[in-house]
């Protein structure tokens, strides 16, 4: 079962005052034990409703009200939304869960409905079907929140082939031609992998690269091409999926997350890249996405 647990608002949170530095760490522990406990699906705080608005329905007419508004106690400051077996249990977990405010306060829990709650008025699945697509569409594009980085210069050398957006799926045959000289590179720096998107083309070409950092390029093997990567700024994605999503990934940070983050990306090679971590045999782990962006 799929639970809303709601915190609600206090004349604090509708001032805007920030939690403690306590709170924080307590709130943080408890969130870690959620997701230790794999039932925290999403969770985030909101901002006092000053900063918020409302848009009131009248048949066809639609009047938005700016906030704040008054009633306090029927607000919400934050949220999260919990996968567990049955009410019992969540009331439980919230139970355990730091004051959220400073002075007296309130968390409600509502379940959430799920597509097998309408079967009676869907009895050919059609909506249900719809939700499903939806679902799907929605983790295609789910990204954590990047970090901030500024990279240092590197040269990467390896193996490099041209691809389209059509042809980009055929990325992991150059891998392959690439394993077997991990290891064996002349001047190759540590163990990480790296696969650099550069070259990009109007026509929506680009330049793929799988290779590794080198201190020099004087003895590559035959048929290696080698790139300066020059110190900026990144933002660093962590790849949680299948490395057969990269391209998801990829199209979630150019398509959704970058149009609406407020920065600009900038003309340069972008990279995955590959930590000790990652586990070739099962396509897990260690993989972070870099994407250059003015700083």
């Amino acid at each position: 079962m799929k639970f809303m647990v709601i915190v609600k608002a206090t004349q604090d949170s509708e001032a805007g005052i920030t939690p403690s530095e306590e709170l924080m760490r307590d709130m943080g522990n408890f969130n870690e034990a959620l997701v230790k406990a794999g039932i925290m699906l999403s969770g985030d705080g909101l901002y006092p409703s000053s900063q918020g608005a409302r848009v009131r329905f009248s048949g066809k007419n639609r009047t938005v009200v700016n906030g704040p508004f008054a009633e306090t106690k029927e607000l919400v400051a934050g949220f999260w939304v919990w996968q567990v077996k049955s009410l019992e249990e969540a009331i439980e977990w919230v139970k355990r869960c730091p004051n959220p405010m400073p002075g007296d306060s309130e968390i409600e829990i509502r379940r959430i409905y799920g597509p097998e709650d309408f079967a009676a008025v869907d009895p050919t699945g059609e909506f249900r079907a719809q939700e499903q697509r939806m679902i799907e569409e929605t983790e295609r594009y789910r990204l954590d929140g990047p970090r901030f980085e500024t990279g240092r210069e590197m040269i990467i050398a390896g193996l490099s082939r041209n691809y389209t957006g059509e042809t980009r799926e055929k990325i992991p045959q150059l891998w392959q031609k690439f394993m077997p000289f991990l290891g064996e590179i002349p001047g190759q720096i540590g163990k990480k992998t790296y696969g650099v998107c550069y070259g990009y083309d109007a026509d929506g070409s680009f330049d793929y690269m799988a290779g590794v950092e080198a201190k020099d390029t004087a003895r590559l093997p035959s048929g290696f091409t080698h790139l300066r990567l020059v110190a900026q700024r990144y933002a660093v994605f962590t790849h949680t999926k299948h490395v057969s999503k990269l391209c998801d990934t990829f199209d979630a940070i150019y398509t959704k997350w970058l149009p609406n983050s407020g920065l600009e990306a900038i003309h340069a090679p972008s990279f995955e890249k590959y930590s000790e971590a990652f586990n070739p045999e099962t396509g897990m782990g260690g993989i972070e996405v870099w994407v250059p962006i003015k700083a």
